[in-house]
């Protein structure tokens, strides 16, 4: 059977981890508040009600891309351009092109950094094979303007992170969401973890310091993965409620 990603990649180790997503997904949640075009996350309502299970549905969708069958990853794809093009008819106008290719952008950027922090560097060749595989979602998706290979898309990103990105209501709110979800001690390592991964434009525009108070801490974790601790540090760290959806990101 042919897979959408090959079963030998780099891509699949880096997201068939729980905690290598959970990174990704605390990034991520950074650079959607920041984002102008959030706007239409509120469209739907469903975004400020539940900020945190948004975002894990966006990381499990992309997930489960990466795992399937290539004709299953190829029709779930489609299935989502397909939801957006009737987000856009229900709104009257479309989605700015350029924000797609945020997401895009995200998943490959947090995909290389929340694996180089929890693991090891990334040789060019794999950060290119990050790239090609959410190419490869953003031409399904019928995306117009996307870089041809990782060394193009650095210059991209850059230009992204400078122009798509703003701290403005829609920021303050989600942040007082996650906060509601998660609680003050969670919402705090949330912070924390997003200032391990997340780019300086991010930082900056977040108005948080520039060091993780985690950073020492991310040895003791790589050292508790080894001793088999990591679940035991996860339950205790992690909202019960995510817990079946969390220990469901590992593939074994």
């Amino acid at each position: 059977m042919q897979y959408f990603v090959e079963k030998d990649s780099i891509v699949r180790e880096i997201w068939g981890k729980s905690d290598t997503i959970l990174f990704i997904f605390a990034g991520g949640a950074a650079e959607f508040a920041l984002n102008k075009a959030v706007d239409w996350l509120y469209y739907t309502g469903k975004l400020p009600s539940d900020p945190i299970g948004r975002l894990f549905s966006t990381v499990n969708y992309a997930k489960r891309i990466v795992f399937a069958p290539r004709q299953e990853a190829e029709k779930a794809i489609a299935t989502m351009a397909k939801i957006h093009e009737n987000l856009e008819s229900s709104r009257g106008y479309k989605i700015p092109s350029w924000a797609y290719r945020d997401v895009l952008y995200m998943l490959i950027h947090y995909s290389i950094a929340s694996y180089e922090l929890l693991e090891r560097k990334l040789s060019l060749a794999e950060k290119e094979e990050v790239f090609n595989v959410f190419y490869r979602v953003g031409k399904g998706m019928d995306l117009q303007d996307l870089p041809g290979g990782y060394r193009q898309w650095q210059p991209d990103r850059q230009t992204h992170l400078q122009n798509n990105l703003e701290r403005s209501a829609f920021t303050k709110d989600l942040y007082r969401q996650y906060k509601r979800q998660l609680g003050p001690f969670r919402y705090r390592l949330l912070i924390e973890a997003q200032l391990l991964v997340a780019p300086a434009e991010v930082i900056k525009l977040l108005k948080f310091r520039k060091t993780s108070f985690l950073l020492p801490a991310v040895p003791l974790y790589k050292l508790c993965r080894k001793c088999k601790l990591d679940g035991l540090v996860k339950t205790l760290l992690l909202p019960s409620e995510y817990k079946k959806q969390i220990a469901g990101l590992d593939i074994q």
